[in-house]
C-alpha cells in the first residue's frame, strides 16, 4: 500500500491534532495524521483533573474535554487519523557537503508500520514531528535497591487509576515533584490510599506552584526537598524506600538517611521530548532541550520536517503547545506552497538565569513569541531582551521558578541588529 499526501502530521496528541487543523485552515486539503494508540488525543483523555483550556477556549476543562474539542474539530473538517499506526522512518533527503545543511530531495517519504495494512510508504511534501514525550523512568536516574513490583512512574499510575479503575497501591511514596506526581497524590489520597512523602532532589519544587498547594499543602503530603531515594527495599513487592538528604553538591548525607515504609514506589522525576525517530533521520537535537534544532518558522534542519509541542520543548500548559502548534501548520502550509518567507532573521543569544529560549531565532520586523525557562528560582528579578545594547523589552517578576516556562513578546525592527540577548538581572535598566 502506497499513496500520496501533501502532509504528514505524525502523532494526534493535542500538537497534532492543533498542527493538522492549522494546516487545513490554511488550505492544504490533503493531510494526513498517524498515531500509533487506538485513539486520539493523546495523553489528555487520561488527565481528568481541571485547568485546561483557559487559554485556548477561556474557560476551564478537563483533559479528556479539552481533547475532544479538537478531536471534534478535526472531525468537523474531515481530517483523516490513521490509528494503531507507527510510523519507522522518514526518509530520504539529499545530504549536502560535510557541514552544509541537506538539499531538498526530490521525494519525501515516510513508512509506517500499521496492524491492518502491514508496512507501507506515503509519499509527502512536508511533515510535521508531534510525537510529544514520554516520562524518565527509574534506569535514567540510576536509583539502587532491589527490583520488586510497585515501582512505576507517575504516568502508569494515572492510567491505571483514571482508565483502567486500578489502584496501584495503599501506602505511596513519590520521588520527584513534578505536576504529574503531584496531581497523582491528590488523586490517590481521593481514592483511599495513603500517600507518605513526596521526595525532590532539588532544592525547589518541580511543578506549578498551584499544583503545590492543591495537591499537597491542602491534604498535608509533606514535602521533602533537598532529599533523594537512595535504596529501594522488598523482594516481591516494595516494602520500604531510604530517603536521604543531600547536599549542595547533590552528594547523599547518609547519616541523616531515613526510611518509610509503603507498598508503591512512584516516580515524577521529568519528561523527555519523544525524538528516536528525529535522531534516526538525521535531526539535529538540542542538548539542553532534548528536542529538535528549529528556525524561526519551526522547521528543523531537514527542509519540510517541522516539530511543535512537547516533542520540541516540555511546556506546561496545553494551551500554549495548542497555540505553537497552529503557528507551527501556519509555517509549513507555507512551506508546502513555496511561500516560505525569505524575511531576515535574527539570532537569540541566552543570558544569566536563561536555560534554554525557543526559537533561537527571530524574523525581522515580525512580533516573535518566545518561550523561555529560567536555570534556577529567583524573586524581584527583571527579564530583559537587549540589541545593540539597547532594551527592546523588560519585565518585572516578583518570582521565577524553572518549574514555569516565561513567554514574552518581542519584535526586532532595527536592521543592523544581528541578534538579541534574553537574560534576567537584579537591577532595573
Amino acid at each position: 500500500m502506497n499513496r500520496k499526501s501533501d502532509a504528514v502530521v505524525i502523532g494526534a496528541g493535542p500538537a497534532g491534532l492543533a498542527a493538522a487543523l492549522s494546516l487545513k485552515n490554511s488550505g492544504i486539503k490533503n493531510v494526513l495524521i498517524v498515531e500509533r494508540e487506538d485513539s486520539p488525543g493523546g495523553i489528555l483523555p487520561q488527565c481528568i483533573h481541571n485547568g485546561f483550556g483557559l487559554h485556548r477556549f477561556h474557560e476551564e476543562l478537563t483533559g479528556p474535554e479539552y481533547a475532544e474539542r479538537y478531536i471534534e474539530l478535526c472531525r468537523n473538517s474531515n481530517l483523516e487519523i490513521l490509528l494503531s499506526s507507527c510510523v519507522v522512518d522518514i526518509s530520504p533527503w539529499e545530504v549536502g557537503p560535510e557541514g552544509a545543511p541537506p538539499r531538498r530531495g526530490e521525494k519525501k517519504s515516510i513508512v509506517i508500520l500499521s496492524e491492518d495494512n502491514g508496512l507501507y510508504e506515503i509519499e509527502t511534501k512536508a511533515v510535521i514531528l508531534a510525537m510529544g514525550c514520554r516520562e524518565r523512568n527509574r534506569g535514567n536516574i540510576n536509583t539502587p535497591g532491589s527490583r520488586p513490583a510497585g515501582v512505576m512512574t507517575a504516568g502508569l499510575a494515572q492510567k491505571l487509576v483514571n482508565i483502567l479503575g486500578c489502584l496501584p497501591g495503599k501506602e505511596v511514596v513519590i520521588l520527584g515533584s513534578g505536576d504529574i506526581g503531584l496531581i497523582m497524590a491528590r488523586r490517590l489520597t481521593w481514592e483511599g490510599a495513603r500517600v507518605k512523602a513526596v521526595v525532590e532532589i532539588q532544592p525547589y519544587p518541580g511543578g506549578l506552584a498551584r499544583n503545590i498547594v492543591q495537591c499537597l499543602n491542602d491534604f498535608n503530603i509533606p514535602l521533602y526537598l533537598s532529599h533523594t531515594i537512595t535504596n529501594i527495599f522488598g523482594n516481591k513487592r516494595v516494602e520500604g524506600v531510604e530517603v536521604c538528604p543531600i547536599d549542595g553538591q547533590f552528594l547523599p548525607q547518609s547519616e541523616e538517611s531515613f526510611t518509610l515504609s509503603c507498598d508503591t514506589l512512584l516516580l515524577s522525576v521529568g519528561l523527555i521530548p519523544e525524538n528516536e525517530l528525529s535522531i534516526k533521520s538525521g535531526i539535529k537535537i538540542n542538548p539542553v532541550t532534548g528536542g529538535p534544532v528549529i528556525n524561526s518558522n519551526l522547521m528543523t534542519n531537514l527542509p519540510g520536517i517541522f516539530a511543535c509541542g512537547n516533542v520540541l520543548h516540555v511546556h506546561d500548559l496545553v494551551d500554549f503547545v495548542s497555540k505553537e502548534s497552529e503557528y507551527c501548520g501556519e509555517q509549513a502550509a507555507k512551506y508546502i506552497r513555496n511561500e516560505m518567507d525569505t524575511i531576515t532573521v535574527v539570532d537569540v543569544e541566552i543570558g544569566n538565569l536563561v536555560r534554554y529560549v525557543l526559537p533561537s531565532q527571530v524574523k525581522l520586523g515580525e512580533k516573535t513569541m518566545l518561550s523561555l525557562r529560567p536555570i534556577a528560582p529567583a524573586e524581584e528579578i527583571y527579564l530583559y531582551i537587549d540589541a545593540n545594547e539597547k532594551v527592546l523589552y523588560r519585565r518585572k517578576f516578583h518570582r521565577i521558578l524553572p518549574s514555569e516556562m516565561i513567554r514574552v513578546p518581542v519584535r526586532v525592527m532595527d536592521e543592523e541588529v544581528k541578534s538579541i540577548k534574553i537574560y534576567f538581572g537584579y537591577e532595573m535598566k
